[in-house]
């Protein structure tokens, strides 16, 4: 419970989580049929990075710090509901508000869908309530995400997306990760599950996606970005994004996004992406 966003709000691993959650979200409301969407590690759900915590680290100059000039058209398309999101909560909050999940679920989530915010950490939650709890289909819940993860599924909508975004400080969980999200999955077969990691060695990870994929009977999808050499294990290098029951585009559009962040993004002239297929892919 250590662990505080704030100061890495914005950094090269939110763009690349929000980005592609904001793809994910984009595409399950192309249906009119209502959405549950459920954060299990909610934080605050807002940040200021003029803030002591986020101009102690200055994570976020070479995160979203970073794209201020266009990308190739094409990449754009895809940039676009996300660059919409921060356009939106900089015109509420100001030019140097920067949204957690929490804040862009408030932005896109449509009125027959609802959102689930949980946190742990009670000044976190505190703020996040305070933040959120008046939106009318948002609730905020203190309560451990790991045990959220099980209990909110499956919800009464039959469609939606769970995000999974735990603090990782503890040494078991990447293995913990893999393991929740197959029992979940086996309460709610047909919900999204997006489980967020961060990169500093590959062993732990090898391990992780090892667990999930055994016998894995729904398809699934490996992406991951790398702004620095993975072979000094030490330092954060990138992270990862693990989706199951994918929507059938994000794979195609990890395919373009992907490289075009680990060019943007890299660090010392190192970039690099991953984005693999795997369990059951019928």
């Amino acid at each position: 419970m250590n662990y505080r966003h704030a100061f890495h709000a914005g950094n090269f691993a939110d763009v690349m989580k929000h980005a592609l959650l904001v793809r994910t979200l984009a595409y399950l409301q192309r249906k009119e049929t209502p959405l549950r969407v459920i954060d299990t590690h909610a934080g605050i759900g807002l940040y200021d990075l003029t803030a002591d915590e986020a101009e102690r680290t200055g994570e976020w100059e070479n995160g979203v710090g970073r794209l201020g000039s266009p990308f190739a058209p094409d990449i754009e398309d895809l940039l676009k509901p996300y660059r919409d999101v921060l356009e939106a909560v900089r015109a509420r909050y100001g030019e140097y508000a920067y949204p957690g999940s929490p804040a862009i679920l408030r932005e896109m989530l449509r009125p027959q869908d609802r959102g689930v915010l949980v946190e742990l950490h009670p000044a976190d939650h505190a703020t996040l309530a305070a933040r959120y709890n008046a939106v009318k289909n948002i609730k905020v819940m203190h309560l451990d995400g790991w045990v959220a993860l099980q209990a909110l599924v499956p919800p009464k909508e039959k469609r939606g997306l769970v995000l999974v975004d735990p603090p990782f400080e503890q040494p078991d969980e990447y293995d913990r990760l893999a393991r929740s999200l197959r029992t979940a999955l086996r309460k709610w077969a047909t919900g999204v599950f997006a489980g967020w990691y961060p990169i500093k060695s590959f062993g732990v990870i090898e391990a992780m996606y090892g667990t999930l994929a055994e016998g894995l009977d729904r398809p699934a999808l490996r992406l991951e970005l790398l702004v620095d050499d993975p072979a000094i294990p030490d330092r954060l290098n990138g992270c990862g994004l693990v989706v199951v029951n994918p929507p059938w585009t994000l794979e195609d559009e990890a395919e373009r996004l992907l490289p075009a962040l680990a060019e943007r993004l890299s660090r010392s002239g190192y970039g690099a992406f991953r984005c693999e297929r795997f369990g059951q892919t019928a």
